[in-house]
């Protein structure tokens, strides 16, 4: 396949690229046709030079290899062919026009309980069903609700799923990610979770925003936010019914071993109002390549190929099998100014604090502390105007076994306050159980 450029458009292969429909970190999302059906598809492009600087290559592959499981109307559709260049990935897949569901309820706010049912009986098929096959999504949030034209659930973005291959000795997930507002208490107190019980979390939320059209877990604090997680403690409007009340509370229960099942819900007598359940998609469709082709052409991410030449990867080869740490479904929307970064850990706030002192002192910075903070100061010498980093360290406690640690950079060069945090985020990882909540620099 060839990559051109002609007077409609740019051609890949059979599809011709047109508009953009979104565009992120690593990329873009084109609407793309297949010029020989006439079909419609939506064509992921993938930097593999942001994807190589952010150290994602894990995600990429997971997502990719997670979606070639997974065949259902409710999740969206990873067609066969996955292409690379030198410099790109092209990934196939389904187009879905109507948008995010995130986008439907900040218009028009909360849904009817009828409405709304409809789709959560749509989202909790989706769901089940990546359970059934072994995937756990772990990013479960509005925004990767996607809604068709003919207001059809389609669960999208797999880059923090999770597969049995994942799986510690204790039968558990490790690996803290997910969107704050959207995580299961289990997930920050750093002992292991479920991934299918974590899921069933997030969705409680989920449901929870579409019938009242905000969050039952908020706070620009995230200390705050964290704490009103671990508590559970949801405020449910009275004027929702009393089926609606229930089911969410029996979602939103901070105890993991309790919460609801997926199949408990499935047996709820809210949800079962007009409940008619989905079939998984009959393989196979004219769009898929055959195995053969599927399998012919195996390129590594830094393969040295014609840019101008994509060829097909065999998506199971792209699998990523590794327990590595995913963060950036936890990064956070806020102003940038603040410059925030975060981690857990479940050593005390006295020896956190001590080992931060400890670290900086050493690289040869100057450390000031006032009201329980740590203000860490770098001045460089010799000049008529000396530069000058400014990094606040704080711990908070979120229980007495959790803390979250936040370093907050005032002024100064932004590549030395990254190696300042990288060279703490390094050092404090010999504490022990430290993940990495969230970043903004």
């Amino acid at each position: 396949m060839v990559l051109t450029q002609e007077k409609k458009g740019m051609r890949l292969g059979k599809y011709e690229l047109g508009r953009t429909l979104g565009e992120g970190n690593f990329g873009k999302v084109k609407y793309a046709k297949n010029l020989d059906s006439g079909q419609s598809f939506a064509i992921k492009i993938l930097e593999k030079n942001r994807i190589l600087d952010l150290n994602i290559t894990d995600q990429i592959k997971r997502e990719i290899g997670t979606l070639k499981l997974l065949k259902h109307p409710n999740v969206v559709r990873l067609y066969e062919q996955v292409l690379a260049s030198k410099t790109k990935i092209f990934m196939v897949l389904e187009y879905v026009n109507g948008g995010e569901l995130f986008d439907r309820i900040a218009s028009k706010g909360k849904l009817s309980e009828s409405e709304g049912r409809k789709l959560f009986h749509q989202l909790i098929d989706g769901v089940s069903y990546c359970h059934n096959n072994g995937v756990f999504h772990r990013d479960l949030k509005l925004e990767n609700v996607l809604i068709d034209a003919k207001r059809n659930v389609k669960i999208t973005d797999f880059g923090l799923s999770a597969l049995p291959q994942h799986l510690r000795e204790d039968g558990l997930l490790h690996t803290t990610c997910g969107s704050p507002n959207y995580v299961a208490p289990e997930i920050l107190s750093n002992r292991g979770y479920n991934g299918a019980t974590s899921d069933t979390w997030s969705c409680g939320v989920i449901l929870y925003v579409i019938l009242t059209g905000y969050l039952p877990f908020d706070d620009r604090n995230m200390a705050v936010l964290y704490q009103k997680i671990l508590k559970g403690d949801v405020q449910i409007p009275k004027w929702l019914s009393p089926g609606a009340k229930s089911l969410i509370k029996r979602i939103l229960d901070p105890n993991p071993h309790t919460r609801i099942t997926m199949a408990e819900i499935k047996e709820d007598l809210w949800f079962k109002q007009d409940y008619t359940p989905v079939d998984p998609i009959e393989e196979e469709t004219e769009e898929n390549a055959s195995d053969d082709e599927a399998s012919s052409i195996h390129e590594p991410l830094d393969a040295e190929k014609d840019p101008e030449s994509p060829s097909v990867i065999n998506a199971f080869q792209l699998i990523g099998m590794s327990s590595c740490l995913d963060l950036s479904g936890f990064f956070e929307k806020e102003d940038v100014s603040e410059r925030k970064i975060r981690f857990t850990s479940n050593h005390s706030r006295k020896a956190l604090l001590e080992s931060i002192e400890n670290t900086v002192l050493q690289m040869g910075y100057q450390v000031q502390k006032k009201n329980g903070k740590l203000k860490v100061i770098q001045v460089h010498k010799g000049q008529k105007s000396p530069g000058i980093l400014s990094v606040t360290a704080e711990v908070f406690e979120i229980s007495p076994s959790l803390y979250v640690v936040e370093l907050r950079k005032s002024c100064g060069d932004p590549t030395v306050y990254r190696q300042l945090c990288e060279k703490l985020s390094s050092d404090l990882g010999v504490l022990g159980s430290q993940e990495l909540l969230a970043a903004e620099v």
